[in-house]
């Protein structure tokens, strides 16, 4: 007789996961519920709501919940107090502005009305007078138009002492922001960014209501939530283990204003010692975290590589991979180049249209168009296409399913990374690195770091100067010329194979039996599989 599933029946564990995003669009975290889910823990993944409500669905057999989080701590503190001593003529804050600019406008407004039915009362047009005489109204209307030109310089005040403090950047500003990390070192976020509480306060109780063994904390900002509720689970007796799954680097990230990077960086340091293991994305972040953080043992590596084995509900729920020639409408000898991503200004996109100019034979597919944005989140870079005139060679196509990427980029001759150079750029190996490899496809890459040593080390493809169009046209020509050269680093044995979701999925697994030795691995059955898939 087999023996019992025990996968399904007697799961290993709790394990809640945190995300501080709407979880569809987040590809690792997807993939990192679905797996342990698969490996016999009881995964509950939650995210936060997009639109105020409760959501709830299934990742294999892992459970979604997005959660609303009310933003009441958002407001910056200045913004709810007089500004007495920048701009003593400004209003409290931009509402009142608004507020007094439309009130004065619709004073104006009555007056007008007033003055137009005495006017009309004499011409004998039936309704009564409004407001009396012309001489009666000469008050109001002189007061009114004095009154607006004083709402007029107070709200101007309002705008510029707004528009000056956005930032945070100010003399003033950037003395306080000073004074706070000194005094408070890694506790001064909770002056400099108090909405991170925001996320403390929507998602405790239902993690302490779960009663997890083990919390596993996507990215810094979920890094405090989950460390804040193991330590109250600890100080209820229940030894709960933390997993810190760091995406990014946070001192590398752009700051959204001048306290923001400081705040930040002040809450993950605060919350990092709680960590029982830390994994991350790649060797070069796992070195700069354990010396930042001051970490025992260095992080682990949790590529973000694809998924080949899809779930069954992945598989049904989707389309059949498109013909990405047929979709570029282009034959199998013309030379076609990949972009798998979003457009803005720092993926280097512009290197891609530019380089078109030179490569006359060249068609690019732009796999960039999300669901229900189809012209908006490429309209800057079509304004680029259409002024350089390569808009027949340039083809913008719709996001698939994360696990049919690879499948769906092969037929391209080589697929293109163009990454300006970023703190975290320089950082990263990226889901579409691995994708495009299983694709097997020659990759051109920009001299980020590290994304540039692999491709060098390999051999699997060509790297160019960022933002430099000329090199960037030489590396194409080159990996055109000899596409097999580059196809024939991905033969070497091994590399591919851990260059999967599947043995990073083995990787995770192994922390959590680590943490949690008294729930030994089993053996699961996967969610999915290729045959599965053609079945």
């Amino acid at each position: 007789m087999e023996p019992e599933n025990t996968t399904q029946n007697k799961p290993r564990g709790r394990v809640v996961m945190l995300v501080d995003n709407g979880v569809k669009g987040d590809s690792r975290v997807q993939k990192a519920a679905r797996s342990a889910a698969d490996a016999g823990w009881d995964v509950v993944l939650f995210g936060v709501s997009p639109d105020g409500e409760k959501h709830s669905w299934k990742v294999g057999s892992a459970e979604v919940r997005l959660i609303p989080k009310p933003g009441p701590l958002n407001p910056r503190r200045h913004d709810m107090r007089r500004p007495l001593f920048r701009r003593p003529l400004a209003y409290r804050s931009p509402q009142v502005a608004r507020y007094r600019v439309q009130a004065v406008k619709a004073w104006r407004s009555d007056l007008s009305f007033r003055q137009a039915a005495v006017k009309a009362a004499r011409a004998g047009h039936p309704g009564r007078s409004a407001g009396g005489s012309k001489a009666r109204l000469l008050v109001p209307r002189v007061s009114s138009k004095v009154y607006s030109k004083w709402v007029a310089l107070r709200a101007r005040e309002t705008t510029d002492l707004q528009q000056r403090r956005s930032m945070l950047d100010a003399r003033l500003d950037r003395a306080t922001t000073a004074l706070w990390q000194g005094l408070m070192k890694q506790r001064s976020w909770r002056r400099l960014t108090p909405n991170l509480w925001d996320f403390e306060l929507a998602f405790a109780k239902h993690i302490d209501k779960l009663k997890p063994d083990l919390i596993h904390a996507h990215d810094f900002k979920m890094l405090g939530v989950g460390a804040r509720a193991a330590v109250r689970a600890r100080a209820a007796g229940r030894p709960v283990k933390l997993v810190w799954d760091a995406h990014e680097y946070v001192p590398g990230l752009p700051p959204r204003h001048g306290r923001w990077l400081p705040g930040h960086v002040a809450w993950e340091k605060e919350h990092a010692v709680f960590a029982d293991a830390v994994i991350t994305v790649s060797p070069a972040l796992a070195e700069l975290l354990k010396k930042g953080h001051g970490l025992s043992q260095l992080p682990t590596v949790v590529l973000n590589a694809p998924v080949l084995s899809p779930g069954p509900d992945e598989v049904a729920g989707a389309d059949p991979v498109p013909d990405l020639r047929e979709l570029c409408g282009v034959g199998p000898n013309t030379p076609l180049l990949a972009y798998v991503g979003g457009i803005n200004p720092v993926r280097g996109v512009e290197t891609i249209v530019e380089g078109l100019t030179q490569l006359p034979d060249v068609h690019v597919a732009m796999v960039s168009v999300p669901p229900g944005k189809p012209y908006a989140a490429t309209a800057t870079i079509r304004k680029l296409v259409d002024k350089l005139g390569v808009g027949d060679r340039v083809h913008f196509l719709p996001f698939v399913p994360h696990w049919q990427v690879a499948e769906f980029v092969a037929p391209a001759d080589a697929a293109v990374s163009p990454l300006h150079h970023l703190a975290n750029h320089e950082l990263a190996l990226s889901n579409k690195f691995f994708e495009y490899s299983q694709a097997r496809l020659p990759q051109i890459v920009s001299d980020i770091r590290t994304m540039s040593e692999m491709v060098r080390s390999t051999g699997q493809g060509e790297v160019f100067r960022a933002q430099d169009t000329d090199d960037y046209v030489r590396a194409v020509k080159a990996v055109l010329a000899d596409p097999e050269r580059y196809r024939a680093a991905y033969d070497k044995p091994g590399l591919l194979e851990k260059w999967t979701w599947e043995a990073q999925a083995e990787i995770l697994d192994g922390i959590y039996s680590r943490l949690l030795p008294d729930r030994p691995r089993i053996a699961a059955q996967p969610s999915g599989s290729r045959a599965d898939a053609r079945a």
